[in-house]
């Protein structure tokens, strides 16, 4: 008993170690910056010594992409994005402005967690290799998300007749982009059922038949 005691306590300790350097890095990544910050800065934020910061996360690149991979997924728990219940949920609605419905409101939880830490991503990708290469994936992973919510619209049979799947996965790709959220809702001071509203109707006007 003991022994699977100390096993539990030993995982929990390391998930807990694990979240610090993830939440320090949040916070640094973002100011001053990913290249302005040493992983010597994210140990002693975290309040461990560097060493156990490579030993959890091996390398500053892995660190920021496995940020990005939780600030995301709004968890660390693995997961895969399209095995999460929203997706199932919307793909239970048979009314194409419903799903659009459901992933706005998906998309708006998303995008005010993960909102400092992307545009953060955002301005390192255009100096640093490795940040141009975690953010080129992310950009990636979205679009094929995308690409699968388009395959799911068009079984609806509202889409216009002269879109195929890329071009419906562009249109939402483009307006689930996090800088979109950036600008009406923190810059403009748009509430979120605003932005929800502006996405549904936006999208529905540039994909629908009658919309």
């Amino acid at each position: 008993m003991k022994r699977r005691y100390d096993s539990t306590r030993r995982q929990q300790q390391a998930q807990e170690t694990r979240q610090a350097i993830l939440d320090a890095a949040a916070v640094l990544f973002v100011d001053p910056g990913y290249a302005a910050t040493p992983l010597t800065a994210v140990a002693a934020k975290a309040g461990v010594a560097v060493q156990t910061v490579y030993a959890v996360f091996g390398t500053k690149r892995h660190l920021l992409s496995e940020l990005v991979d939780v600030t995301v997924a709004g968890d660390d728990e693995p997961v895969a994005l399209p095995d999460r219940p929203f997706v199932a949920e919307i793909g239970a609605l048979s009314d194409p402005v419903a799903k659009l419905r459901r992933f706005a409101r998906h998309l708006a939880e998303t995008n005010a967690r993960v909102v400092d830490v992307m545009l953060a991503l955002a301005g390192a990708a255009t100096a640093d290799p490795d940040a141009a290469a975690i953010w080129r994936k992310n950009l990636d992973e979205r679009r094929l998300g995308m690409l699968a919510f388009a395959g799911d619209l068009l079984r609806t049979g509202a889409v216009r007749a002269d879109l195929d799947a890329d071009r419906v996965a562009d249109v939402l790709w483009l307006a689930m982009d996090v800088r979109n959220y950036d600008w009406l809702v923190r810059q403009r001071g748009w509430t979120l059922e605003q932005y929800q509203d502006w996405y549904c109707s936006s999208v529905s006007g540039a994909l629908f038949a009658d919309g």
